[in-house]
């Protein structure tokens, strides 16, 4: 019996399988529909795709430089419970995950997807893992930076951070540059910063700073009557506070109060024998823009690098 591209459309509304594993399961079975749900359900994919209508919100971010390759990624991997996240087989497939887009470079999810993964792609090994471990997965996301790497992992996946760096091959394989490289990656996880210098803060968002901070000072009965002129001087003076608070560079760095960020960049470079620059970053939270309860992480990680 033949079947057309509209009847694996309609197999795959109704079970949420993979377009390749309703096509075949259309010719498996002669293009008869209740027997494809059938193979479907046999193959145990259609119970993978009645997990993934499920909420996965736990998981776990995971975090690799590779520095040979000159490679590192951050990935987030999510699950229904936090329990999974403690699960072996759960994060060897997140590491191997990792691994894969290393080295084949996927454009984005559906690319990942596609990538091969044992014997057969990454879709395949996501469903078997659903089956397996019994909860809905979902590869959320992942970021890829190519040049000098730093990685930090904390809290077993709780958060993930990827910095990359311009310096030299020999600065780069000094054990030293692999611990000032963690360092920059906590710092990140700990602090959060929202920009890496006073240059990435675009300028909207710094005209509206300027726009509130005015507005404090005239809306401060002390401060109120001053010149127009004299208030611009004091706002231009809280701008200053603020990129010390969200910019990575000026902030105080974590591991010694004394130093900013970019001081402790600076020092680091003069003692390794060449210029280091922190390029970009990404920090990754676990179920972020979910609402999740709030800890104090920042004490958290602070209270280990020092």
């Amino acid at each position: 019996m033949a079947f057309t591209a509209t009847d694996v459309k309609n197999l795959r509304e109704q079970t949420g399988c993979g377009m390749m594993d309703c096509k075949k399961a259309l010719t498996e079975s002669n293009g008869d529909f209740d027997k494809a749900v059938e193979y479907l359900r046999e193959k145990g994919l259609a119970a993978a795709a009645k997990k993934a209508g499920r909420i996965a919100a736990e998981g776990m971010v995971f975090a690799e430089a590779d520095m040979a390759k000159k490679v590192g990624v951050v990935i987030e991997v999510n699950a229904e419970t936090d329990f999974v996240a403690k699960n072996e087989l759960f994060r060897t497939f997140v590491q191997d995950l990792a691994q894969i887009v290393i080295n084949e470079n996927p454009a984005d999810v559906d690319a990942l997807l596609k990538c091969k993964m044992g014997d057969g792609d990454v879709d395949a090994a996501l469903k078997e893992k659903i089956l397996v471990i019994g909860e809905n997965i979902k590869i959320r996301r992942f970021e890829r930076f190519e040049g000098v790497c730093a990685a930090y992992v904390h809290g077993g996946g709780t958060h993930g951070v990827l910095v990359e760096f311009n310096t030299s091959d020999a600065v780069a394989a000094k054990p030293e540059f692999v611990a000032f490289g963690k360092d920059i990656a906590m710092q990140i996880a700990a602090v959060n910063p929202a920009y890496l210098n006073e240059a990435s803060v675009p300028a909207e968002v710094l005209e509206k700073e300027k726009e509130i901070l005015l507005a404090q000072i005239s809306n401060d009965p002390k401060l109120a009557s001053k010149p127009d002129q004299v208030k611009e001087k004091m706002v231009e003076g809280k701008i200053g506070k603020y990129y010390k608070e969200n910019c990575l560079v000026d902030q105080q760095f974590v591991k010694d109060g004394d130093l900013t960020v970019a001081q402790y960049v600076e020092k680091t470079g003069k003692e390794l024998g060449g210029d280091i620059e922190i390029v970009k970053y990404v920090r990754f939270e676990k179920g972020e823009g979910l609402e999740k309860k709030e800890d104090d992480f920042a004490a958290e990680v602070a209270s280990m690098v020092k």
